[in-house]
């Protein structure tokens, strides 16, 4: 068990959304918080120890991360929030693109750091926000669908491979379903769209009690579990 004082927890993705109330809440919780993202101005007046600007399709990305843990102090959870996604209907190449480059490169190059950084120091804990969304392939989202699949299945990859080499760092993936956020904003409908501050609550709760993988909420396990059980003849059929 964690006391006070070695609480630390870097927050990446933290300028809005899901990752900023998460930040938030752990910050009032007690944790020591470092928060980056490329919007530096918008984390100014978190309350947070350290702020850093970190653009996770940068090459440089990981050096901002070290800078941020030695500003905080420590690293004993990294939480992960940086993504972007659209619906891409008609397969344009600068949006597939741009899907890939920061959901599976950019995903890559954060999680890959937060893992090394945890192996060396002998303990930690990641946990990241990746989607229902990896649960079937989605025709309106190709390319950001077949990231959030990718996310699921490194995860569980790093998982299996932190548990054979001993060592002590704990992965919890989170899979909300519509958010309301400037993740979705635009002309589109979302059925059964869940708030930031809900979701943040579920998030804390699934990180403070390691768990491996959340869906949220029920109505989103339901349905995935149902997605699941769908055969591949049947759902290409399906216009969504």
């Amino acid at each position: 068990m964690m006391t006070k004082q070695t609480k630390r927890a870097i927050v990446v993705g933290a300028s809005s959304g899901i990752g900023q109330e998460v930040a938030k809440r752990l910050i009032g919780q007690g944790w020591t918080v470092g928060v980056g993202a490329r919007r530096v101005e918008r984390m100014q007046d978190m309350g947070a120890a350290a702020v850093e600007r970190i653009d996770v399709t940068s090459s440089e990305a990981p050096e901002a991360l070290e800078r941020l843990i030695r500003q905080t102090g420590g690293m004993d959870l990294f939480f992960y929030a940086s993504g972007i996604g659209k619906q891409n209907r008609e397969l344009g190449e600068d949006i597939e693109l741009a899907t890939m480059q920061t959901n599976g490169v950019g995903f890559t190059r954060m999680i890959g750091a937060a893992y090394r950084f945890f192996a060396r120091q002998g303990h930690g804990h990641i946990a990241a926000i990746t989607s229902i969304a990896g649960t079937k392939g989605l025709g309106p989202a190709p390319a950001y669908s077949a990231t959030k699949a990718m996310q699921n299945v490194y995860l569980q990859a790093l998982e299996q491979l932190a548990n054979s080499r001993g060592l002590d760092i704990r992965f919890t993936d989170i899979r909300p379903g519509f958010v309301d956020t400037a993740l979705l904003s635009g002309d589109e409908h979302y059925p059964m769209m869940l708030r930031p501050e809900k979701v943040a609550d579920e998030i804390i709760t699934a990180i403070n009690g390691c768990r491996h993988i959340r869906v949220i909420d029920w109505r989103y396990r339901i349905l995935t579990a149902l997605w699941r059980r769908v055969p591949r003849w049947v759902w290409r059929k399906i216009k969504l």
